[in-house]
């Protein structure tokens, strides 16, 4: 599966204020691929799905 996971929220401060976020494309590890920008609260993040029925 290639299609990016859509936050509802950031996880810190709730809002809904988000945008997909690359990172640094000068940088030479990228990553922040895949991440988020919540311009609310100025924080990166980044989502992973685990699977289902996964015990963790």
């Amino acid at each position: 599966m290639t299609t990016r996971a859509v936050p509802f929220h950031c996880p810190y401060c709730g809002e809904e204020d988000l945008e997909p976020y690359e990172g640094d494309p000068e940088a030479a590890d990228s990553t922040a691929h895949g991440g988020w920008y919540c311009r609310s609260c100025a924080r990166a993040f980044k989502l992973k799905f685990l699977g289902i029925g996964v015990k963790i």
